[in-house]
Order: C-alpha cells, then structure tokens, then sequence
C-alpha cells in the first residue's frame, strides 16, 4: 500500500500537538500498575468505598522507591504517547506518611525536562478525623493543588460540606487551585458538583476550583442538569473527565434518565464549562483495565457522549487541561 488514508485519530492527534500537546489532568501515579492477576478479585469483589481502605495494603508495604518506580513508570508512558503536562494526586496520610510525595518530588526532578508535573494530595481518609487532618495539612504544603474528597467524611461522619470548607480554606489560604472528586456513584441522591459551585462562593474561590469526574450529573433530569450548568459557569468552575474509570458502573434497577456512565461533556462544553480529560487509576485496585491511553480516554469520551467536535475534542486534550492545572 502507497499511502495509508488520513483517518480522524491522525487528524485530532495532529490537532493536540499544534496545541501543545496531550495533557493527562488528572491519575494516581503512586498506585499504578498495582493490580495483579492474583488481586484481581479485590476489584470483583469491592465497591470503590471499600477499596479506599483496601489499598492500604499498597500504601502500608511501599517504600519511597518502590514508588518511585511507579511513578517513573506511569511518566515514561506519558511521554511515549507525546503528553507535555501531567496532574497526578499523591497519597499523604497516615499509612503512607511522606513516601509517596517525596517520591514523586523525585520523579519530578529527574523528568523536568521531559514533562510538565503537577501534584495534589489525595486524602483517602478524608480531613475530619485529627490524624487525618494531620497528614493533609502536611502534605497541603507539599502538592502544587489541594486535592479533595469530601464523600470520604460524608461516608464515616455526615460531614461533606465541613470537609469542603476545610479544602476551600487551605487551598484560598495557600493560593492554590482545588481539585475535588465530586459525584462519582451515577446516582441521582449526588449533588456533590452543585455544593461545591455554593462552597465555591461562600469561600470567593470562583476560577479556582476544579471538579473531577461528574458521574451523577448525568442520572439528574434535564432541568437540573440545565440549572446546574449556569451554576458552574457563574463561578467558572472546570470539570476532569475521566472516561475509562467510571464506563464500569454496574448495573442498576432504579429509573434514571437514559445516559452512559460519562461526564456529560457534550452539554457542558456548549455552555461554556472547560472539561479537560485524564486517566485517573492506571491498572490498580480501582480501575485494573485502564491502561492510561489517552486517546482511548478521549475517543470513549467522545463517543459515549455522542460528542464529535474535532476542535472541542482537541482542547478537551490540550489547552483545556493546562488551565485545569493552572498553567495557563
């Protein structure tokens, strides 16, 4: 064969470089490539709550070069596939303590002339209980971006919104970016993304809040969808998509508006909402199957969506996820 024929991945990926590259947003490089065959039943067999603790085992048993090693690795693949900027949240708690975070400072300087990295702390065990709070006031001053999860404390103590107030106060008083996960369960009880808009406000952090995932958005009727969307663009809140780690939701019994487990890119990109896109867990407990592509991130986006504005897709690859980061 002379010539092979143009096909719309060449065409895109042509696109994201003229704009500077690809940009994965949003992963947790410190537990990738975890999973095993002989763990796999700990995905088959957990729920996302349960597996928050679960990998405790991981975090328990790796020294700082241990992850080191998984950091280099999940870097090196980055770079393979042409990505210039790369968010990853980093576990700081009391099971880890420091050595992931001094890992990944490691990582970073070793890369620095490869990739653009950027770190948020995860706080798996939430910010409510005093030791907690410990680790994540240690490790605010060791990320980049504040990094969030405020379903952890809503889940052990009713206490989500304070968990918000706690992240808005550190991340304003650090004059960082937040990154919260928001609305990850596709159920309609969610409505995590609209009280982080509110907290937003209350905490005059409008332009510097970031929301990660946006499942449950989705399981909404139209009209609160619509409603909420306004809301996000008044305080200019950015959404992460992350395709592959949450296409797996099971199954369910319970009548919801017809969706696909996905952010619902294609109605918040038209009103003016900038959703970036990342890989979230590269085969780990969470996501065993995710092999951190990101075409295959965005083209799932993309077609679970119905979403097929090439130039849309490009920025959702590139431009969208260095303001996500705060780079631009």
């Amino acid at each position: 064969m002379s010539q092979l024929i143009r096909t719309l991945k060449s065409h895109i990926r042509d696109e994201v470089i003229k704009k500077g590259g690809w940009v994965n947003s949003h992963a947790h490089a410190d537990r990738a490539f975890t999973m095993t065959p002989e763990k796999i039943k700990i995905y088959q067999n957990a729920n996302l709550q349960q597996k928050w603790d679960l990998v405790d085992e991981v975090k328990r048993n790796s020294s700082v070069e241990d992850y080191y090693r998984r950091f280099s690795q999940a870097i090196e693949l980055m770079i393979s596939q042409g990505v210039t900027a790369f968010g990853t949240f980093v576990d700081i708690d009391q099971v880890c303590e420091d050595r992931a975070i001094l890992a990944a400072h490691k990582a970073r300087e070793v890369y620095k002339n490869d990739i653009i990295l950027r770190f948020a702390n995860q706080t798996l065990k939430g910010v409510i209980e005093p030791n907690a709070r410990k680790w994540f006031d240690i490790g605010s001053e060791m990320v980049d971006m504040i990094g969030g999860l405020p379903y952890r404390d809503e889940l052990d103590y009713g206490k989500g919104l304070e968990a918000m107030d706690i992240l808005m106060d550190t991340a304003k008083s650090q004059g960082k970016m937040l990154h919260v996960h928001v609305d990850q369960f596709n159920n309609p009880k969610e409505k995590e993304t609209e009280q982080l808009c509110d907290k937003a406000v209350e905490h005059r952090m409008q332009g510097r809040v970031v929301a990660i995932h946006g499942i449950s958005i989705g399981a909404h009727p139209r009209e609160y969808r619509q409603m909420l969307y306004k809301k996000m663009k008044a305080v200019d809140m950015m959404m992460i998509a992350c395709p592959m780690a949450w296409i797996d939701s099971p199954r369910k019994d319970e009548v919801l508006p017809f969706h696909n487990a996905l952010t619902p890119a294609d109605e918040m990109i038209p009103e003016g909402i900038t959703v970036a896109i990342g890989t979230d867990n590269i085969c780990d407990y969470m996501v065993p199957l995710c092999e951190g592509d990101m075409w295959q991130e965005l083209s799932l986006l993309s077609a679970g969506c119905r979403f097929t504005n090439l130039e849309e897709m490009a920025n959702i690859a590139s431009v969208n996820g260095r303001k996500v980061l705060g780079l631009i």
